[in-house]
Formats: structure tokens, C-alpha cells, sequence
């Protein structure tokens, strides 16, 4: 048996994305890589699990497969299914075309893969590249294999996923270093497109404009505007435990 240790790749764009292609081949000399993704882009699903029809795995290559589901559908399959009984040791879900940074972590297919992985025991990673592309997947499929090759070696805190995302570059640029960093906030303004279809009856997309952040030191977006790679560690316990003083009185009082 294989002494390499075993990696579940997966995403939210596609098994035929490039961005996951390009991950792949930057943890193939990392250990043995079994992609689960799914078969068509499932972007802002955030952590959908499918409940109320069958799904269906299909293999399109030795090692990779698709599944007609969710991010979360596919790591899930993937650990509890497909590699049972060879448990991965690391899920890494990306390359990610577009950022996850801030809020936007909360609608995020990409992310939302990563956190299954950790829900289910397995140290995981989400990568994506800022911009709408084209893309270029170079940098970011570099830092990621040489992130994993340290966390494969000092592992991660528990329960805590790192969120990566790392900066366009253009012309053999290169990133203004790394940051630790901590999650921003979107600022939201009019990210709403309102059309009329031949018929006469509106219709909306929603995210119809490049929305801007809130200004601070220390987060994600600062990093990212800097120029340097942000790693974000997200914590799956979301208990506001600064909050039980203030609200201490709103449950008190009952008997």
C-alpha cells in the first residue's frame, strides 16, 4: 500500500475547471490526489447538502470523479463513500476563479467544501484567485502546495479551516509576502440588476456590481489590497461567547 498521504481535492466551479486542474497538479508531488468535484459549477451554494433526491458519482478518470451535487455533496461522498476506508488526510478545495473574502466566506461553495472536510475530522484549505478572470492560477497553485506540504507536517488547530486567497498578478508579478489574517467586512451597496424580459415581466440578478469593503488593518481585504497572499483561519464554532454578559438579563428572568 501506498505510503503517500492521501488528498481529497474538490471545488465549486466544475470538475472541468482550470483552477482545479491547477491545483491538482501543485499537490501531486504532495501525495496520491483523488478529486471529487462537482459536475457543473456550483458557485454560492454555500454548505447545500443535498437531502431529497439520490446522487449520482461517476468516475471520468482514474482517481477523479464527479457528482451531480453540492461542494458539500462531494466531500462528504468522497470521505464517507468513495475513499472509504482510506482516510484522507487533507481536503484543499479550489483553485476558487473569483474571490471568497469577508462575508462572502457565509455564500461560498469553495469555502463550504473546506468546512465539510473539517466538520468530518479532516484538516482542509479553500484557495481562490481574485479577479473575473482571464485567470492565472500560477502563484496561487505554488503557495498552495507549499501551505499543504507545512500543514501535512504541523497539522491545524482544531476544528479550524484556513482561507486562502490570493491577489491578481500581472506580468511576473510577485506577492507583497503572506498575511495572517482576520475576516472583513463587505460594504453593501446597489448589487441588484433589475431587467425586463420579452414579455414584459421583470426578472433580477443579484451581485450586479464590484462591491467595496470597510477599511481595516489587519483583515483579508487589506491584505489582499496590499498585494500579499491572506490566510484566514475560520473557526466552526460560531458561539458569540462576548456576547453571554449583554444577554445574560434577556434569559434570566425566566423560570
Amino acid at each position: 500500500m501506498s505510503a503517500e498521504p492521501l488528498i481529497l481535492v474538490s471545488n465549486d466551479d466544475g470538475i472541468h475547471s482550470d483552477g482545479l486542474r491547477a491545483l491538482a497538479d501543485a499537490l501531486t508531488p504532495h501525495g496520491h490526489i483523488v478529486v471529487v468535484a462537482p459536475d457543473r459549477e456550483q458557485s454560492a451554494v454555500s454548505h447545500a447538502l443535498t437531502l431529497h433526491r439520490p446522487l449520482r458519482i461517476d468516475e471520468v478518470a482514474p482517481d477523479r470523479y464527479t457528482v451531480d451535487g453540492t461542494p458539500t455533496d462531494c466531500v462528504n461522498l468522497g470521505i464517507n463513500a468513495i475513499l472509504r476506508g482510506r482516510r484522507p488526510v487533507l481536503v484543499v478545495s479550489g483553485i476558487n476563479k473569483g474571490a471568497n473574502l469577508g462575508d462572502d466566506v457565509t455564500y461560498s461553495g469553495t469555502v463550504s467544501a473546506a468546512m465539510e472536510g473539517t466538520l468530518l475530522g479532516v484538516s482542509s484549505i479553500a484557495v481562490s484567485q481574485i479577479g473575473r478572470g482571464p485567470y492565472d492560477f500560477t502563484v496561487a497553485a505554488t503557495f498552495a502546495g507549499e501551505l499543504i506540504e507545512r500543514v501535512l507536517r504541523d497539522g491545524l488547530p482544531p476544528d479550524t479551516l484556513l482561507n486562502v486567497n490570493v491577489p491578481a498578478f500581472q506580468d511576473g508579478a510577485r506577492p507583497a509576502g503572506v498575511a495572517l489574517t482576520r475576516m472583513g467586512k463587505r460594504r453593501y451597496g446597489d448589487a441588484i440588476v433589475e431587467k425586463v424580459d420579452p414579455r414584459g415581466r421583470k426578472y433580477y440578478w443579484i451581485g450586479g456590481e464590484e462591491l467595496s469593503f470597510v477599511e481595516g488593518e489587519g483583515t483579508d481585504f487589506h491584505a489582499i489590497s496590499q498585494g500579499a497572499i491572506s490566510v484566514t483561519p475560520i473557526h466552526l464554532d460560531l458561539t458569540n461567547y462576548a456576547s453571554f454578559d449583554a444577554l445574560r438579563p434577556l434569559v434570566g428572568s425566566w423560570s
